[in-house]
């Protein structure tokens, strides 16, 4: 079966997110450029059968500005962990919950700036079941998360802070009967 694959269209990056200015009249080939990272992480949506209704488990973060932003968990693959592992083990690392993957949901790419170089991030997806643990921020070994929360499969996408993640939630919500 073939899912929708949510991705953001390759664009551009703007020329305040290479680092220079762009004179009038200069082209922007002739801005000099930041050297690009490519970034890959992996996560998901963990889905909770709970008192008869589905519930997800959400984690907030801090952005660079100090701000609180409500997203669903994902991380780094380490070593030679495949997509799917790595989403497995931050979930259970940055929410407590440990899962089953079901399906994949789809990858979503997007830029940012950081101090000295811009990162291509690409995350992929993945659908789970919770099969147990509890719901902590305790065992996050990067200290990421802030806080952890059970949000209703309905609504879900209301909670998340990017609209990308919200496409993802939407997904979740569609694929679910699916895989009861």
């Amino acid at each position: 079966m073939t899912h929708p694959v949510p991705s953001a269209p390759k664009r551009t990056p703007l020329p305040s997110a290479l680092g220079g200015q762009q004179a009038a009249g200069q082209p922007l080939s002739s801005v000099s450029a930041l050297p690009t990272v490519e970034e890959v992480s992996a996560g998901g949506v963990v889905v909770d059968r709970h008192d008869g209704g589905l519930r997800v488990a959400i984690i907030a973060r801090l952005n660079r500005g100090g701000r609180v932003e409500w997203c669903l968990p994902k991380g780094h693959p380490e070593g030679v962990e495949t997509h799917e592992q790595a989403a497995v083990r931050e979930i259970a690392e940055e929410t407590g919950i440990e899962g089953d993957i079901l399906a994949p949901l789809g990858s979503i790419d997007y830029w940012f700036t950081v101090t000295g170089h811009r990162v291509h991030k690409t995350v992929h997806h993945f659908l789970l079941r919770a099969t147990g643990g509890e719901l902590t921020i305790e065992n996050d070994p990067d200290h990421e998360a802030i806080d952890v929360a059970w949000v209703e499969l309905g609504d879900l996408a209301k909670r998340l802070s990017f609209p990308n993640e919200r496409r993802i939630a939407d997904l979740a919500n569609s694929n679910w009967p699916k895989h009861q």
